[in-house]
């Protein structure tokens, strides 16, 4: 499941937790990475362990282009990384620990799942990796706006200077990206820029319905049932409109790379940063995994020869300033003070 929250609130919390961790002296330790005075190297490798992983996704997905159509390339990844899910749900049901209600709570968000995994493995076949990661950060942007609309507790942002400042940074580093791309009338960049900005709002939709439908649950839980209805539709979809005979001609390195793929970039990313966030909060797994569209880069540079402008990578600095400074003004928000009687109005 993208970039970076499947089943966590909004900002990047597992569903349910609250972004106000505690305001003691141990509370500000955990939300600074810091456990007893020293920093929580377990954490940390977490949080650097699902930012690698998110990583190679779409390098993954580049490599496998050539071989196979987006349809099936997504349906039997994401085919894998069900796999590595089930043990898990089997084990909770079997201890009745599971949410029955799950199955149903998991629809809608599921199918806004399908249609941005959709989008986004297939914008990868018109676009360079580095290039369409950095675009769909503005993810943020479509975050803040659905959340302004539907949350009312979460207006208070509109009041936030931080807030606006990082709002006015991520557009103006997205133009920038945009706009001095060298090759940016060249055939396929258009519609694949258009498939990666839906997709950047479809994933916004989908964090802002995984919150709805799943405030507390497990986030381990409603990830793998998830991913079961995103399997399922995944596969429907490459029925429809992929070629899955193709898979049958992939060779001994294209199947390791997607049982790779499925296993690090969709499974246990998710997995490491949920482990992060338990142990010290969700802002520093979110400020961290913001530097992925530049890890992305540097692999891309060797695997597929890409490149950005200066002025490109500047631009991309700034949109994820900015998108760190929308963050930083919401864990803010949630450290605020907060009227009790609006509670029941969040969801």
């Amino acid at each position: 499941m993208k970039r970076p929250g499947s089943s966590s609130n909004c900002w990047g919390r597992p569903v349910g937790e609250s972004s106000q961790t505690t305001d003691s002296p141990e509370g500000n330790a955990i939300r600074c990475g810091r456990t007893g005075g020293r920093v929580d190297i377990d954490a940390t490798l977490a949080c650097l362990g699902a930012l690698v992983f998110w990583s190679v996704g779409p390098i993954f997905i580049k490599y496998l282009s050539p071989f196979v159509d987006a349809w099936t390339q997504n349906a039997l990844r994401y085919t894998v990384g069900c796999l590595f899910w089930l043990p898990l749900l089997a084990v909770a049901m079997r201890k009745g620990t599971f949410d029955r209600r799950l199955w149903k709570a998991a629809i809608i968000p599921s199918v806004a799942n399908v249609i941005m995994q959709s989008l986004w493995a297939t914008a990868f076949y018109f676009l360079k990796p580095a290039f369409m990661t950095m675009l769909l950060k503005t993810n943020v942007l479509w975050v803040a706006a659905f959340s302004l609309a539907v949350f009312p507790r979460e207006r208070v942002l509109v009041r936030s200077k931080r807030f606006w400042t990082g709002l006015g940074l991520s557009v103006a580093g997205v133009a920038g990206v945009l706009c001095f791309k060298p090759d940016f009338s060249a055939q396929g960049t258009g519609f694949g820029i258009f498939l990666t900005m839906i997709a950047a709002v479809m994933w916004a939709a989908y964090v802002l319905a995984a919150r709805m439908a799943f405030s507390g649950t497990d986030s381990r839980h409603s990830m793998a049932v998830v991913t079961i209805y995103t399997v399922a539709g995944l596969w429907v979809l490459a029925g429809l409109f992929g070629d899955v005979g193709r898979a049958a001609n992939l060779t001994g390195t294209a199947w390791a790379v997607v049982v790779v793929s499925g296993i690090t970039s969709i499974s246990l990313a998710h997995a490491l940063y949920y482990a992060a966030m338990r142990r010290i909060g969700a802002t520093l797994p979110a400020l961290i995994v913001l530097a992925q569209p530049f890890l992305v880069l540097a692999i891309s540079y060797f695997m597929f020869d890409e490149s950005l402008v200066p002025l490109q990578l500047l631009s991309g600095l700034v949109l994820l300033v900015g998108s760190a400074i929308a963050i930083w003004a919401q864990e803010h928000l949630g450290r605020a003070p907060t009227d009790p009687k609006h509670d029941s109005e969040d969801l």
